[in-house]
């Protein structure tokens, strides 16, 4: 019974202010009221891995799921971008990006939040899975891109990314990230522009992002992900039937690549980035998804793929 009373008169109102209030940080980016934050916290490195004073062969940004609170943050605590530069130290790596604030204002380093965490952390996933949905929102949806894809080319530059280098730029995305990057497509090939690979990992996303100005995008799914399935039944443009959907238009165009990673889950102790989940040949579930986004990242510098120019 006390739980009950809980839920209803503290994490209710809750949950209803959130929801009233998903929308302000991207209307505050419109209307210019705000200004997105740029500057990293002291220690706090722009990005790691290949030394900026020599070119690398891409620059990888990683958008993390909706446990992403702050900059320093992931859910496996870095352990994905670790095990990243650790195989491949010729990428440069930032892994910073808050793909659920257009304002770039990590959620639980506010005062309003860091109370609330200490007392109903849930709320600070709420918030992060409320956004996705205001980013896949058709009315604010452009807002949104243009915000995100901002943050992430100011990031990069700061990073030392030079527009119109030439050096590909991935994102790798897990979970909502995958609504985040294919939104964020268009703004980056405006600002830098750059070669662009999305890598999605148990991507979920409503697939109404124009993909043409990627170079391509590949799926790393599996069997027992539920969550990314969720996500293929919620939003009509991924089903087939609508051929006309942006996403739909990509994979008719060949821009879609599968790769499976079975029978890894979404979450949990089985999931894409397990470090105790073993697969046949030994390999823990971290290292097969880290073989997997550096191979793909490494087959494409090898073919010299250039960019599409529609």
């Amino acid at each position: 019974m006390n739980d009950f009373v809980l839920w209803v008169f503290a994490i209710g109102p809750a949950l209803l202010a959130e929801a009233l209030l998903a929308r302000y940080e991207v209307l505050a980016y419109g209307a210019g009221w705000r200004r997105p934050v740029d500057e990293l916290p002291e220690g706090v490195p722009y990005a790691r891995g290949a030394s900026p004073g020599t070119p690398p062969d891409a620059y990888l940004v990683y958008l993390d799921g909706i446990g992403k609170r702050r900059v320093r943050d992931s859910r496996d605590g870095g352990q994905l971008v670790k095990a990243l530069i650790s195989r491949a130290p010729e990428l440069r790596v930032l892994g910073q990006v808050q793909p659920y604030s257009p304002l770039a204002d990590p959620l639980a380093d506010r005062p309003v939040w860091a109370w609330l965490r200490r007392r109903i952390a849930l709320l600070l996933f709420l918030h992060n899975v409320m956004q996705i949905f205001v980013a896949a929102d058709h009315r604010y949806r452009p807002l949104y891109n243009r915000a995100v894809g901002s943050q992430i080319s100011t990031q990069l530059q700061l990073a030392g990314y030079q527009p119109g280098s030439g050096i590909p730029v991935v994102l790798l995305s897990y979970s909502g990230g995958a609504q985040v990057a294919g939104g964020a497509v268009d703004e980056l090939h405006a600002q830098l522009p750059a070669p662009l690979l999305l890598i999605t990992l148990g991507g979920f996303h409503n697939g109404a992002n124009d993909l043409t100005r990627a170079e391509h995008l590949h799926r790393l799914t599996s069997a027992g992900d539920r969550i990314e399935r969720v996500g293929t039944w919620l939003f009509p443009q991924r089903w087939p039937l609508f051929r006309g959907s942006a996403w739909n238009r990509a994979e008719r165009a060949g821009k879609v690549t599968v790769h499976r990673l079975d029978p890894a889950t979404h979450v949990g102790p089985r999931s894409y980035i397990s470090t105790t989940a073993r697969l046949p040949d030994g390999r823990s579930h971290l290292d097969r998804t880290a073989d997997t986004v550096v191979a793909i990242i490494r087959a494409r510098h090898e073919a010299g793929v250039a960019p599409d120019r529609p």
